[in-house]
């Protein structure tokens, strides 16, 4: 296994992280532990999950992920495990994260009370990277700095990380950081699959800049990339089913996002090209993704133990330079299909 190191932390990751999103809702706890063996052993010592988790996001389901993997960590030698988590933002535009009665922020406050209940539930001392969910756009973020800095002072913490966040926001977070003599962020979570290319437009070039790394999620677009999904049927039991066919509007409008004809009809076009280099989409999706020098892990998520074959089979995989090509002139006919 090539170990990356996640920004210019001290944290050597495999290039692939175990996502857990799933664990607790399409993931019994069986199921759970049986994806989380084989990860680690086929050497991936990278493992995230959220205070959040599992989705969709539900108040009754909040946590369970945390402590499921908890269950699990407790069954590994923690130094062999690179282990992440993150503390919920304020609203993030498609849902009102429901944790602490829907009053969630990255204050000091909030930190500090996010950490403790993940530290419990994983049943661990320590976190080796933490991580703001969503950018908060009302509290300062020199106050959210100073909180994650103590707890990296504290030793609870030993390197911070933010997701969903823009060029600007990563750039004012660092600098900030720069200034006040603060941990800074070393990682950034965001959407970036070959149906989601935005990162490549700003963020990429902070990244490269500033020695700070990307740890996609999404890659395989939430399984619409796995080419699961067709015009004429859905799998009922799958994520993106069942968040169109959910109450929330909000959440059919996420699932809309991932799921619609422009993402299809691109999808079709990569498995053309998959199919015709003798690869399965799923394993020449992750390559693609990890391809990227800016990339340090691309976190992926299972439902079986199943689909983690074809995923890992991508950390064996270097795409050339024709099928590169050949996946640019599908971006170049559909830009961006998922807005």
């Amino acid at each position: 296994m090539e170990y990356r190191y996640i920004g210019r932390s001290g944290l050597r990751v495999s290039p692939i992280c175990m996502g857990t999103m799933t664990f607790g809702s399409f993931c019994d706890r069986k199921t759970s532990f049986s994806i989380l063996d084989r990860a680690y052993e086929c050497g991936i010592n990278f493992f995230d999950t959220a205070e959040l988790y599992p989705v969709p996001p539900r108040a009754s389901w909040a946590g369970e992920t945390e402590k499921i993997v908890g269950e699990w960590l407790a069954t590994k030698p923690r130094d062999s495990i690179v282990l992440a988590t993150k503390v919920a933002g304020a609203a993030s535009g498609w849902f009102v994260p429901p944790i602490r009665h829907g009053m969630t922020a990255i204050d000091r406050f909030h930190i500090e009370r996010a950490v403790e209940g993940s530290l419990k539930r994983l049943k661990t001392d320590y976190i080796d990277l933490y991580q703001m969910h969503w950018p908060d756009t009302v509290v300062p973020i020199e106050e959210s700095l100073e909180a994650f800095d103590r707890l990296v002072e504290s030793g609870k913490v030993r390197y911070i990380g933010t997701s969903n966040d823009t060029a600007y926001g990563l750039t004012k977070a660092n600098e900030t950081s720069r200034y006040l003599g603060y941990a800074r962020f070393e990682s950034i979570q965001n959407n970036f699959s070959l149906l989601n290319r935005r990162f490549l437009d700003e963020l990429a070039a902070v990244c490269r800049t500033e020695k700070i790394s990307l740890l996609p999620y999404a890659p395989l677009a939430g399984g619409v990339l796995s080419g699961k999904y067709n015009g004429e049927f859905y799998p009922p039991d799958a994520r993106y089913t069942k968040y169109l066919g959910d109450s929330n509007p909000r959440i059919r409008a996420h699932g809309k996002k991932y799921l619609n004809e422009k993402t299809l009809k691109a999808t079709a076009l990569y498995l053309q090209i998959a199919q015709a280099a003798g690869l399965s989409v799923t394993t020449m999706a992750i390559a693609w993704s990890l391809r990227h020098d800016f990339v340090a892990s691309s976190i992926i998520g299972a439902t079986s133990v199943e689909q983690l074959d074809e995923t890992l089979a991508a950390l064996d995989v270097t795409l050339d330079e024709q099928i590169l090509e050949a996946c640019d002139r599908v971006h170049e006919t559909i830009p961006y299909p998922m807005g």
